[in-house]
């Protein structure tokens, strides 16, 4: 008789194989056992009724549909449906008069009940990657409704009918493939935040200008070639972020904008700024890289409260010395670009503790900036 032995190698692969094989039975019990039944799902609901509960967490669950009991629940503020496989709502959700927010997020839902309308107390509505693919008219006349995500929905277009949300503070619509904005847009006057990101838009509505109570604009990874001058009209914005999309430069107006403090635009195409830009006087960050900037205006340095200032991957072949100015810049990023020398006024930021400069034909840099106590230099 033959005998076989297993090299040590061989014995480890299979010792890898087994401890594999009981990782995935481990996390398949715990999937199954995570699956709540129907049994389940109506003790849970009829506890929650006895209780007078005000909350109800029944998110990643594996739940394909709700009973019709879940209408009883009339003290439920908070209910969160999100992570399961959900089709459709019974028209009892809408017996939930005292419903202030309701996650319904990452489900499977061909549509909402008419009843959803009912549900006149509602204020937080999330329908982020629901399954529904276009914006539900039953929503629109939700009375106290103020935020509203949308995200990762494949919407292709938004109803006029929109303008009629008139309470919405925050709506969430990235990365869906939206290409432009109805005008009735502009109606939502009590906007605050508007997200925007990972569409198709090229182009904004002059209407944008009318939302007078937004604090952020977030449009990253869109096809924007400008912003209306309208933009300027926002007087409340506080963070403007337009990176990755193909802006060539910035209008006059954005100058208005003085109370913003986040200005996000790597990734354009944009070759110079307009001197109004100077007119921001609290903005704190400036991200600026991978433009086609070959200048700055020597304005910049009445940008006063910046704190970082990112200029890196563009065309740059020399800083006007008022850079210096920017007395509380805490890091200059200046790296890939067509430098070879720096301004020794530099020096004069007292707050600079982070200088990148690699990528440049910077040979020898000025003693003021040498001699800097604190400063890391990244060469």
């Amino acid at each position: 008789m033959k005998s076989y032995k297993l090299s040590s190698e061989m014995v480890g692969r299979w010792i890898a194989v087994v401890v594999i094989l009981m990782v995935f039975v481990a996390m398949l019990g715990c999937t199954l056992s995570s699956r709540m039944s129907d049994e389940q799902l109506l003790e849970v609901i009829d506890k929650a009724v006895r209780t007078n509960a005000t909350s109800l967490d029944l998110s990643s669950k594996g739940l394909t549909s709700l009973p019709p009991e879940i209408g009883q629940l009339s003290n439920l503020k908070e209910l969160s449906l999100e992570g399961n496989r959900l089709r459709e709502l019974p028209p009892e959700i809408g017996q939930l008069s005292n419903l202030t927010r309701l996650s319904l997020k990452d489900n499977q839902l061909m549509s909402l009940p008419p009843e959803i309308g009912r549900l006149s107390n509602l204020r937080n509505l999330s329908l982020d990657n629901s399954g529904l693919s276009e914006f539900p008219s039953q929503i629109v006349h939700l009375p106290r409704l103020e935020g509203l995500g949308f995200s990762r929905s494949g919407l292709t277009s938004l109803p006029p009918e929109i303008g009629q949300m008139s309470n919405l503070k925050v709506l969430g619509l990235a990365d869906n493939k939206l290409t432009l904005l109805p005008s009735q847009i502009g109606q939502l006057s009590n906007l605050t935040e508007l997200g925007l990101s990972d569409n198709q838009l090229t182009a904004l509505p002059s209407e944008i200008g009318q939302l007078s109570h937004l604090e952020e604009l977030i449009l990253n990874g869109n096809r924007l070639t400008g912003l209306p001058p309208e933009i300027g009209q926002l007087p409340g914005l506080k963070k403007l972020h337009v990176g990755y999309n193909q802006l060539v430069g910035l209008p006059p107006e954005i100058g208005q904008l003085s109370r913003l403090e986040s200005l996000y635009l790597p990734h354009n195409q944009i070759t110079g700024l307009p001197l109004e830009i100077v007119q921001l006087a609290n903005l704190g960050w400036l991200q600026l890289e991978q433009n086609q900037l070959t200048a700055l205006p020597p304005e910049i340095g009445q940008l006063t409260n910046l704190g970082q200032l990112h200029l890196q991957n563009n065309q740059l072949t020399m800083l006007p010395p008022e850079i210096g100015q920017l007395r509380n810049l805490g890091l200059l990023d200046l790296r890939n670009n067509r430098l070879t020398t720096l301004p020794p006024e530099i020096a004069q930021m007292a707050e600079l503790g982070t200088l990148r400069i690699h990528g440049n034909s910077i040979t020898k840099l000025p003693p003021e900036i040498e001699q800097m106590s604190g400063l890391k230099i990244e060469k």
